[in-house]
């Protein structure tokens, strides 16, 4: 499901050009000259992500502000789905629009975020969805802010990079089955290890089976998916790792659309059911299957350079048909919206690297020139009812039938977008103590965009040239104060209904400052820190249902974030957020909470007479939050995790969320949303 429903909503964009231009990427192939130190000091890492910077730095030593959640957590909070990974992490708010069984969604201090799978971006165009499975996921990363200097057009939020599972030296595997309310049943199979004798050549194979109903009545999801992967070492100085996924969801799509009226306003007739469907489940669909393969090629030319090239190709198709309630007619009835997309999405990208490191007495230097080249071509038929609905149900006792839509109301839409990108960071170490970064990216993007239902077609170029930058100090005790500066835009490619007019680049712009706390003697980190961000250019909708530009939106806040181990079997998670998310009009921006905080603690017994026994448990708070005169009610509920070991290969776990099945309303923009109800699955795991 997605949440904007018009058919012009604003679309991230690529280049014409680009296409001419695409051989540039050849150029990086060419080695630069430097010379490197055979003594080269070594640095001590705490936590390593390279989503920020797209090169290996400790996240205590990176000037800005990155959260990252391992595959350990991913396990021991049992994530289904990508949206669950962050809620016990600093400035990411999900869960806002309830339970949803085909989008994931996320702010990320109070905006939107683009989304990565293994540092290549995953498109996502209005309905077009490509979710990443969890089981197949090694690390998440969450870079918050503007972050087109290395990953070209993306929102102010920020980027999510899902990192999958790669292939290990030694031989091992696991089988896991889990079961749980709402009809969930799981098989999952994760077997890697050295194909040749010498292990010079590495396999993977990932394999998942699941199916759930929805929270809603009448909804479900099924979904098969694998994911192979090879590695192989053709040399000491070059590697070659092929990462393909297939995976295919069928079921009745979730729409928790609910009006105000009757979750957070009282009616004569009481409140509405939170698993009311307002959909037409005998006739909604959602058939989606998504393919990519893919490689990443690393060769070290010298001792100071090292080239490295990603590639994906990837298909989708999706034929989707899906209902939902738009607006009160009377104190029983309202009206239902309904949509169709039948079609496909191929796109490719391609990131070409040179990364350069080298030192003298008192310095170290990691230079990073790139270039990337992205392409997006997608063919469908859509349908989308107009504001004054497609038919009507009742409030609280919906009829879930409709009459079908013939196949001559489907029209056609194509958009061709491809994007060429050039960039350049430095960063330069002094003296162990001092980090100072810099870069700069160009852009060139076009799209074509042709509009069966209005019959317009939009040919756009827009360029744009990015900066960032930052500086941190190092201090002795792990405390490291910095402050950075970052940018991003967002290429637009509609014409506004109303005059006709294109629409211009979205840019952000965000200031940082903070500090990281990552002494060598504790396994952890605290981090803090305050951002200013400014979205220039931004998208409203008129009350005639059209979209516009007008105006800036702002968002202003600080973080806390800790994560550690406070004894040797007692590790905490922690997390405050507070953000003053505002509209163009300078209003509080709808779904957006000013405070968030979350707590979750984990408890091992080993060592004790309940040796093999781990616990977990977490709250999370969501303050209030507004939709114009609306005002939603802050909402707090637990989580809590037992696990079990009874030997090296056999574990059993136990997850239960909202675990008091806590009733809320998650968050109100036009619609309203009740958060996801309680969930509960039980694993059994073997592992070799």
């Amino acid at each position: 499901m997605s949440r904007s429903l018009s058919p012009s909503q604003p679309i991230n964009v690529l280049s014409s050009t680009a296409r001419r231009l695409a051989m540039a990427s050849l150029l990086l192939s060419c080695p630069l000259a430097a010379q490197a130190q055979d003594n080269a000091p070594q640095t001590d890492t705490v936590v390593v992500t390279a989503t920020a910077l797209k090169v290996a730095m400790p996240l205590a030593e990176t000037p800005r502000s990155v959260s990252s959640v391992s595959r350990e957590e991913l396990e021991a909070r049992n994530v289904q789905s990508l949206d669950e990974t962050f809620r016990y992490r600093a400035g990411v708010l999900s869960g806002m629009y309830g339970s949803d069984n085909n989008t994931d969604w996320f702010k990320v201090r109070g905006f939107d975020q683009a989304t990565y799978q293994d540092g290549l971006r995953i498109y996502r165009t209005g309905y077009y969805q490509w979710l990443p499975e969890p089981y197949g996921l090694e690390s998440v990363d969450v870079f918050k802010g503007p972050a087109s200097i290395l990953y070209g057009e993306a929102p102010s939020g920020g980027i999510i990079n899902a990192v999958s599972k790669r292939p290990t030296a030694e031989k091992r595997g696991e089988i896991e089955i889990q079961a749980g309310n709402r009809n969930h049943r799981q098989f999952g199979i994760d077997t890697s290890g050295p194909v040749t004798e010498s292990g010079d050549v590495r396999y993977r194979f990932v394999g998942l089976y699941k199916e759930r109903d929805g929270v809603l009545d009448g909804t479900d999801n099924e979904r098969v998916y694998f994911a192979p992967s090879l590695e192989w070492d053709i040399s000491d100085d070059t590697q070659l790792t092929v990462l393909a996924s297939y995976q295919k969801d069928d079921g009745v799509p979730e729409n928790p659309f609910k009006l105000a009226y009757g979750t957070v306003q009282d009616t004569p007739f009481g409140k509405v059911d939170p698993e009311t469907n307002y959909g037409a489940s005998d006739y909604d669909k959602d058939e989606h299957t998504q393919t990519a393969i893919g490689y990443e090629f690393k060769h070290q030319l010298d001792d100071t350079w090292k080239f490295e090239q990603d590639l994906r190709y990837s298909h989708l198709d999706l034929d989707l048909r899906s209902t939902y309630i738009l607006s009160r007619v009377d104190e029983r009835t309202a009206t239902r919206g309904h949509l169709q997309r039948d079609g496909d999405i191929d796109s490719v990208t391609i990131d070409n690297r040179m990364v350069g490191k080298w030192y003298t007495d008192r310095t170290e230097n990691t230079l990073l020139v790139g270039v990337d080249y992205q392409d997006l071509s997608l063919d469908g038929k859509e349908y989308d009812s107009d504001f004054s609905g497609y038919d009507t149900v009742g409030i609280f006792e919906p009829d879930t039938s409709i009459t079908p839509v013939p196949d001559s109301q489907l029209t056609g839409r194509q958009i061709d977008k491809q994007q060429l990108g050039v960039y350049v960071q430095d960063q330069l170490r002094i003296d162990d103590r001092w980090v100072l970064l810099g870069s700069v990216r160009h852009d060139s993007a076009d799209v074509k965009n042709v509009d069966g239902s209005t019959d317009v077609t939009v040919d756009e170029t827009q360029s744009e040239t990015s900066f960032s930058g930052g500086i941190m100090y190092l201090g002795n005790n792990g405390v490291s104060p910095y402050i950075s500066y970052t940018e991003s835009f967002r290429p637009s490619a509609n014409t506004s209904n109303a005059n006709g007019a294109i629409f211009e680049a979205i840019e952000g712009r965000q200031w940082e400052a903070g500090v990281k706390y990552a002494p060598s003697s504790w396994d952890g980190y605290v981090s803090a820190a305050v951002f200013d961000i400014k979205e220039s250019n931004s998208f409203a909708t008129t009350p005639a249902g059209y979209q516009t530009q007008e105006g800036e939106k702002t968002s202003t806040g600080f973080e806390l974030e800790g994560v550690g181990y406070l004894t040797d079997s007692l590790k905490l998670t922690a997390a405050y957020t507070y953000t003053d998310a505002r509209d163009e009009d300078d209003n509080r921006a709808a779904l957006i909470p000013r405070h968030m905080a979350s707590t979750w603690l984990d408890y091992d017994f080993e060592g004790t007479a309940l040796n093999g026994l781990a616990v977990g448990a977490g709250i999370r708070h969501v303050g209030e939050s507004v939709d114009g005169s609306i005002t939603v009610p802050d909402y707090t509920v637990g989580d809590a995790m037992a696990s079990y070991a009874f030997n090296n290969h056999w574990t059993a776990q136990v997850n239960v969320n909202n675990i008091t099945d806590e009733e809320y309303v998650a968050s109100c923009d036009f619609w309203c949303y009740y958060g996801e109800s309680r969930s509960v699955i039980g694993s059994l795991k073997y592992r070799w």
